[in-house]
């Protein structure tokens, strides 16, 4: 058996091992593996390959707005912490502790260019420690739903609470993202290929089968002491514990996202990557979302918590670069052919024509 790895306008064909009971044997693990992400709870941590693991955190999207119209200077970005930090330690039926670097706030620093209904910063919380909330739920069905509960109250205890910094009144709004509400992007998808008449799989029903990740660490996805750039074999190995793989790309990501600071314009091009991977079967595709929704990856021995963006692919992109593919290859085919057409008929000019035989 063999799968097809596409990264960039290249294609490959890379053979599977022909040893039968070592495909049976990676295939008992894989199932394996499934069963265990069908019920795993949003506070468990998924170890994968390569010293990576999947950690648990609570990501909450946070935007403030001045309480009155009228606004002199930029908000305190350190001062706006600590009064995030204090109510949440504080404020709470269950107190949370989030270290200072957990928390980023982005600052509007030209307050002329706002506009009225403009928000004067907008920032992120990450709450790591869910302790708690193991210790007091053994069941991953009662663990989920006290998770989703508990998600439930912060987000309705923060959102809309008037914080008062240096006699300036700010309100908060406060929500979880899209892309970390599992149920709610698997109910997005099955409205998406439900109605919108679209989908990629050769059976009679329709269903997405693609993730993407964009603002992985380059280097984690390398092999080590050859290169730091992304590796196609590095990270097909990673990704294949969680099913068998159809198609997959991989390609240095360089954009800084929605949640970029303007001011960081000194980012280096080349530390984070952009993966998109193609399931051969819903239900892995499904399982690895579930697992990557929520959680920060972790390498081994390192401190730092890669917080990723992640998303279903709603365009068909392995399509669209197989298209994209033909159409270069038919470009370069027409390129390299119409030289020669030329020169061919270019012994035929007016100016190079034989002689008549016979005389005028």
């Amino acid at each position: 058996m063999r799968f097809r790895v596409l990264s960039g306008d290249c294609s490959c064909w890379i053979l599977k091992s022909q040893n039968p009971n070592l495909q049976r044997e990676r295939e008992r693990e894989r199932e394996m593996s499934t069963l265990k992400l069908d019920s795993i709870s949003p506070t468990e941590t998924v170890e994968i390959e390569n010293g990576l693991s999947l950690v648990p955190r609570l990501r909450l999207n946070i935007t403030v707005y001045p309480s009155s119209q009228v606004v002199s200077k930029p908000i305190d970005e350190w001062k706006m912490k600590q009064t995030l930090i204090d109510f949440l330690k504080n404020s709470l039926s269950d107190p949370v502790t989030v270290p200072e670097e957990d928390l980023k706030i982005r600052r509007v620093r030209d307050l002329k260019k706002r506009k009225r209904d403009d928000p004067v910063a907008s920032g992120t919380i990450f709450i790591r420690d869910l302790g708690f909330l193991r210790k007091t739920s053994r069941k991953g069905e009662e663990v989920e739903k006290k998770f989703s509960d508990w998600r439930r109250y912060i987000v309705e205890k923060m959102d809309g609470i008037e914080l008062n910094l240096e006699g300036v009144k700010f309100k908060l709004n406060v929500a979880v993202p899209e892309s970390d509400d599992f149920q709610g992007m698997k109910k997005g998808w099955e409205e998406f290929y439900a109605f919108g008449n679209r989908g990629f799989s050769r059976g009679g029903k329709q269903e997405t089968d693609t993730i993407i990740l964009r603002g992985v660490p380059s280097r984690w996805f390398a092999e080590p002491r050859v290169s730091s750039k992304p590796s196609m074999l590095v990270t097909h190995t990673i990704f294949s514990t969680f099913g068998k793989i159809r198609n997959l790309n991989v390609a240095e990501d360089d954009d800084p996202g929605k949640d970029a600071n303007e001011d960081d314009g000194d980012l280096v091009s080349g530390l984070h990557c952009k993966i998109v991977v193609q399931f051969e079967k819903h239900k892995d595709f499904c399982n690895t979302f579930k697992a990557f929704c929520g959680r920060s990856l972790q390498k081994e021995g390192s401190k730092l918590k890669a917080d990723y963006e992640v998303a279903w692919d709603k365009d068909g992109f392995f399509r669209n670069s197989r298209n994209q593919t033909q159409e270069d290859s038919s470009r370069a085919r027409e390129t390299t052919t119409y030289p020669r057409q030329q020169q061919h008929y270019s012994r035929f000019s007016s100016d190079e024509a034989p002689r008549k035989r016979f005389k005028e």
